[in-house]
């Protein structure tokens, strides 16, 4: 009896484990796909409404309200750990002071975090190597201000088995990407970020799509009136998915979140970035668009 509780339990962790993997080999799968209708939801900071931003346990909510993707920003310790921290310093989410550089590892995890109205909560810092190990299996990450530690992501990421569920991604032209990472850029999702208000944007994106074919393109601007944005097939007929950021009017020419989530117009916030062939949409409200989305089918 006792050797067929051990069978039953051992299948039971492999069936587990089978369909975690399934779970994110589809969301690979969508995610290298140009032609998929569906869209993927990014949650910015994770769930950063119902927990400390960047912690732990925002980024468990937002996996289990069901997005695709959760951000990360990364920083690093003097003692050369991987952290996520959006700010040059701790000052503004924890109860320290100064910079992630100023501490080790061991001395950062006595910090803890602020919640969203500052009050200091009981969470700690999250290490790049903790979170991978949380979404393992499970969903994508977006590697913000990853640039300046693509070989330090790169070691965790293969030391936790997820290195094909990670977006590693820079506002850097092509050549100044592989000068800097000449090996690695070949071995890693890459995601360049365009500024379209820039007079070189068509160029940064032509050169990427010559040398590379990045994943996607994350499209930033102020203004709407860009000639990619009016004509940008080209970049889903080359290979490449587009990714929008609807968070906050700067990123997306007024058609953000809040005019969706406060003002109730859909049409010219999240629609109009679909109609835009926005299939990645990072978002700071991911409940309500991923709600939007399975309404007109759009995500599973």
């Amino acid at each position: 009896m006792k050797h067929l509780f051990k069978q039953i339990f051992s299948g039971t962790l492999l069936l587990v484990g089978f369909n975690a993997n399934a779970q994110v080999d589809k969301l690979i799968k969508q995610l290298h796909n140009p032609n998929d209708k569906n869209v993927l939801v990014a949650a910015h900071r994770g769930d950063w409404r119902n927990a400390p931003e960047n912690s732990l346990q925002a980024y468990k909510l937002a996996i289990d309200m069901g997005v695709d993707i959760i951000e990360v920003d990364l920083n690093r310790t003097s003692d050369g750990v991987l952290i996520i921290m959006h700010d040059e310093t701790i000052d503004r989410t924890t109860n320290g002071k100064g910079k992630p550089s100023d501490y080790t590892l061991e001395q950062l995890k006595k910090f803890h975090l602020r919640n969203g109205l500052g009050v200091v909560s009981n969470h700690s810092i999250p290490t790049l190597e903790e979170v991978m190990l949380l979404a393992k299996g499970k969903i994508l990450i977006n590697l913000d201000k990853s640039y300046p530690y693509y070989n330090e992501a790169y070691r965790v990421l293969k030391k936790t088995g997820t290195l094909q569920q990670a977006i590693f991604k820079t506002d850097a032209p092509y050549i100044d990407v592989r000068a800097k990472y000449p090996t690695i850029l070949d071995s890693i999702t890459f995601m360049p970020v365009v500024y379209l208000d820039k007079p070189t944007a068509k160029q940064i994106i032509t050169e990427y799509q010559k040398e590379i074919k990045p994943v996607a393109f994350e499209l930033i601007f102020a203004k709407d009136t860009s000639g990619i944005i009016s004509n940008n097939a080209f970049i889903p007929q080359h290979g490449s998915k587009i990714w929008i950021n609807s968070l906050w009017a700067s990123l997306n020419a007024g058609h953000d979140d809040d005019l969706a989530v406060e003002r109730e117009d859909i049409k010219n916030s999240w629609e109009w970035l679909i109609n835009q062939h926005a299939r990645i949409i990072q978002t700071d409200r991911p409940k309500q668009l991923l709600e939007y989305l399975k309404r007109l089918s759009l995500h599973p």
